[in-house]
């Protein structure tokens, strides 16, 4: 069964939780919160993304949509990307709003009775310098992209909205197999 929900985040302080700071759709102060969605839909949506380290970028590109493969880490509720410089997509992002996904799709246990997971982020980029222990975080870079010295080009992503969506799989025997006649 598939389930989608959506999660207003507010303002990158709220948490989702309605403290201080936190803005309902409209922007004005209150609870961050849309139709369908809590606060923990949406801690659970950041915490999924952490627990993966790639995820699609889809960005506009000479008005065309346009995916691109990003590396990321979750840093006081926003998303921090890194890219190659040499492929110029930063430059599409920078001052745009993006939507940032990703999913454990590759990774599903064996018999496929694991739940699976893709969470999707939305809202404005800027191009950024992350300080040292940030960079470090990240870890290791690829050595090449396309055949060029890596060059990494930092952004930030402020989640104005957040989707996850799950696939939950029936772990009962009648609800895995079907006969057939």
């Amino acid at each position: 069964m598939l389930f989608s929900r959506p999660s207003d985040t507010g303002t990158a302080k709220d948490h989702g939780t309605g403290t201080a700071g936190a803005r309902d759709a409209s922007g004005t102060p209150g609870t961050a919160a849309s139709a369908g969605s809590s606060g923990a839909d949406r801690l659970r949506a950041i915490e999924l993304l952490g627990s993966v380290r790639y995820g699609r970028l889809a960005i506009s590109m000479r008005a065309l949509p346009f995916l691109a493969v990003a590396r990321h880490l979750v840093i006081e509720d926003r998303v921090v990307l890194r890219m190659h410089r040499g492929l110029g997509f930063h430059e599409s992002c920078d001052g745009s709003v993006v939507a940032y996904g990703a999913d454990n799709f590759n990774t599903p246990a064996p018999g496929g009775t694991e739940d699976l997971w893709s969470v999707q982020f939305t809202g404005p980029v800027e191009i950024m310098d992350p300080g040292p222990g940030q960079r470090e975080r990240f870890g290791t870079g690829p050595a090449e992209v396309n055949g060029e010295h890596f060059d990494p080009v930092y952004l930030r992503l402020d989640p104005r909205l957040a989707h996850m969506h799950t696939l939950a799989f029936d772990a009962s025997p009648s609800g895995r197999t079907r006969s057939v006649t």
